[in-house]
């Protein structure tokens, strides 16, 4: 399936779901867009915004990531990126509040500094079908099921292992590690991350093979 022809599925789900609301005014459709690091959600997320036009916006999970200052004190800054250096509960509560108020303000990760950035971007009554994009929005562990109930429809990005190390190679180099520190980062922190996202994501909608 094209972003085109995802893009299409996600409006025509959007219209038959505003259908039901009548005259309501509340709530937006939210389409969960969920794979492994390096899969290329971002990628994706921004071509069906693209393809969707005026209405449409990416809320990244990554705005959730626990500060460098957090994990260091739990003694998990070696492990960041993992299901649990994230802030699931904060990122439900922002779910709900995207179902229900008009105006939200969401944080959005600056991958460059390593932090993430409060209040980044604004989420407006216009932004009526939500990409959201995330490693462990579909994971078959607590609490992350707890979120299922708030996508309208779910998205699973599948990519072959060597294709994600390849590609998370080149980023870690773009920001500066060298192929040591890169491969070291790789199999000790992404892969593990990787093959629990795979082996532990649940069934989604629509399944998307991305391949290099």
């Amino acid at each position: 399936m094209t972003p085109a022809a995802l893009a299409e599925l996600i409006q025509a789900r959007a219209a038959a779901q505003n259908l039901t609301r009548a005259a309501k005014t509340d709530g937006r459709f939210i389409a969960a867009l969920a794979g492994p690091p390096a899969a290329g959600k971002s990628t994706l997320a921004a071509e069906l915004v693209a393809a969707l036009g005026a209405g449409a916006k990416v809320v990244p999970m990554d705005g959730f990531h626990y500060d460098d200052a957090v994990l260091h004190a739990r003694g998990a800054r070696a492990r960041k990126g993992a299901p649990d250096t994230f802030d699931a509960s904060g990122f439900f509560h922002l779910l709900r509040r995207l179902k229900t108020e008009a105006e939200v303000a969401i944080p959005l990760f600056d991958r460059a500094l390593e932090i993430s950035r409060a209040g980044a971007d604004i989420i407006g009554p216009q932004n009526k079908i939500l990409i959201v994009e995330g490693n462990y929005l579909l994971l078959n562990e607590a609490p992350w099921p707890d979120a299922l109930p708030l996508y309208d429809l779910t998205i699973w990005i599948e990519v072959a292992e060597a294709d994600l190390v390849a590609r998370l190679m080149d980023r870690w180099a773009g920001y500066g590690k060298t192929e040591a520190e890169a491969k070291a980062w790789v199999d000790g922190n992404d892969l593990p991350n990787i093959r629990r996202v795979v082996a532990g994501s649940g069934g989604a909608d629509v399944i998307l093979s991305r391949q290099s």
